[in-house]
């Protein structure tokens, strides 16, 4: 029996598309890149997402203070191996900065910032 057929052969027929809610979006990936690159897209009720595409910098808590430090490079990913040797920036990475180890306490793919704290 193929799929999406009735017993009798028939197809079975959509009932209406989907709406612009209802669709899902393209998986935004977040890389370590030179400039920070970000997009807006317009939601439900006039209401605007700010996506990060790419990013360069964090902003680290600690002591009740925040810093902001660059990113040099991309030490481990907890989430998918893979994505430290492409540099791609997920919560719970790992990534070194001048002033230290950094694990990302965000999801930077949907708050269009990066945030983390320092790892000993």
């Amino acid at each position: 029996m193929k799929l999406g057929r009735k017993i009798t052969g028939g197809k079975y027929l959509k009932r209406r598309k989907k709406k612009k809610y209802e669709k899902l979006g393209q998986e935004k990936i977040v890389k370590l890149g030179k400039q920070e690159k970000r997009k807006i897209v317009k939601t439900k009720g006039g209401n605007k997402k700010v996506f990060l595409l790419s990013g360069k910098r964090v902003n680290i808590q600690q002591n009740n203070k925040s810093k902001i430090a660059e990113i040099k490079n991309v030490l481990e990913t907890p989430s998918n191996r893979f994505f430290a040797r492409q540099n791609i920036l997920t919560k719970g990475t790992i990534v070194e900065t001048e002033l230290g180890r950094v694990r990302i306490t965000n999801r930077p793919s949907q708050e269009g910032v990066i945030n983390g704290i320092l790892v000993e």
